[in-house]
């Protein structure tokens, strides 16, 4: 008797998921046949906020796009602005910036790899990673006096300085941290049951990466020599010395050995920037108002190719702003990874893309197909339009509604 096809909704609530989204999985036994992915759940208008405010609050507003890559925004955003009003930022800050930039792809590789284990079951990789992680999360508020959300750039440069007595302490935790991360790299090369139960998984040869637009270490893992920092370099990363990082393996398995290796070049670019960090001034002063025109800044943050656009109009606000984070760029691939793969394997091949869905919601207007209009929709209206369309669904609101006041009642 053939297997029929059952459908299965992971999510927007869901214990795999820490963040609301959904997926609708088609299945033929344990097998699964196709997936759509749906976003949407978790839209906080960032971007419509940004352009209601100055630019200096959005420098504070846009790191709260993502906690993990609060660095990555601010610092994208700022070189976008810089671009539009010819900002020449000094070297000292740029160094301090790219300084911060690895501590943060450090952090967040590191919480990664604890999440990977996690996932699969492998939950005392989970302590140590995360363990480890503790050690950045103290430097990076030894500089900035935050272990999330640093507040280290402004428009025009760095923040805070680096002081001497800060150096050696960075370079004691670098040193502890990269013995640790070889201990990683040994278990994910000799540990067989690691090995085993994450290659052949999420397959995504290298042609459909490129052809999915896949980001970051979900792209050099399917063997595709891409990386911001060098094809395109800001901050500081013009003048250092590392190496992309890329596998052939096209797997979760690739996923994972790619950012044990940028851990290890983190720590390689970090020691580069300390001893040659440059004397001078850390910040020059930007104007409150900027210029009209218009730039795209990127910038390779831990998850992939960070993208920021703003259109500036000669005020103190921006008139648009708009942001691309590298999620929205990998989680068209996780359905195409997913295809004729098993469900046990899914939760390990959507976190395989580490997806940050805060980052990558946003609202879009649609138009008013009776009129050719496109109209603003205002709570009122999309308080209705959710209602009616969850009706068609078949939820009754009204009944369900009821029926919580009467279990309120009878308790």
């Amino acid at each position: 008797m053939p297997e029929r096809e059952v459908k299965l909704t992971i999510g927007p609530q869901h214990p795999m998921l820490k963040e609301p989204e959904s997926f609708l999985l088609t299945l033929r036994g344990e097998k699964i046949t196709e997936m759509t992915v749906r976003l949407g759940y978790n839209h906080r208008g960032i971007e419509k906020a940004c352009e209601q405010r100055t630019y200096i609050q959005d420098m504070y507003l846009v790191e709260r796009v993502c906690g993990i890559c609060s660095h990555s925004h601010s610092m994208c955003l700022a070189q976008t602005i810089e671009e539009i009003a010819g900002l020449q930022v000094p070297k000292r800050g740029l160094y301090i910036r790219t300084l911060v930039a690895e501590l943060e792809r450090i952090h967040s590789h590191l919480l990664w790899l604890g999440v990977a284990g996690h996932e699969i079951g492998f939950d005392t990789l989970l302590m140590y990673a995360w363990r480890d992680r503790e050690l950045v999360m103290d430097i990076l508020a030894i500089i900035s006096g935050n272990r999330v959300n640093y507040g280290m750039n402004v428009i025009g440069g760095a923040k805070r300085d680096i002081t001497p007595d800060q150096i050696p302490q960075i370079l004691a935790a670098v040193d502890t941290l990269e013995e640790r991360t070889k201990y990683y790299i040994h278990v994910g090369t000799e540990e067989i049951t690691l090995r085993e139960r994450l290659s052949g998984v999420g397959k995504l040869s290298k042609e459909d990466a490129i052809r999915l637009g896949a980001a970051g270490p979900t792209v050099r893992a399917s063997g595709v020599d891409r990386d911001t920092r060098r094809d395109d370099p800001y901050g500081a990363y013009g003048e250092l010395s590392f190496d992309v990082v890329t596998d052939n393996h096209c797997d979760v398995y690739g996923r994972t050995l790619v950012r044990l290796g940028e851990l290890m070049q983190a720590y390689k670019l970090i020691r580069q920037i300390l001893k040659n960090l440059p004397e001078g001034p850390i910040a020059i002063k930007a104007p409150r108002k900027i210029p009209a025109g218009q730039a795209i800044g990127r910038y390779e943050a831990p998850r992939g190719e960070d993208v920021h656009y703003v259109k500036a109009n000669g005020t103190d606000k921006p008139e648009r702003v708009k942001l691309r984070a590298p999620t929205l760029a990998n989680v068209q691939a996780v359905a195409h990874m997913l295809k004729d793969g098993y469900l046990a394997d899914t939760p390990i091949v959507i976190a395989a893309i580490d997806p940050c869905f805060s980052c990558t919601d946003r609202a879009i207007a649609t138009t008013n197909l009776d009129n050719g209009r496109t109209d603003r929709m205002e709570w009122p209206a999309l308080r209705t339009y959710g209602i009616d369309w969850y009706s068609k669904q078949g939820i009754d609101f009204a009944e369900l509604n009821r029926k919580l006041r009467t279990m309120r009642e009878s308790n």
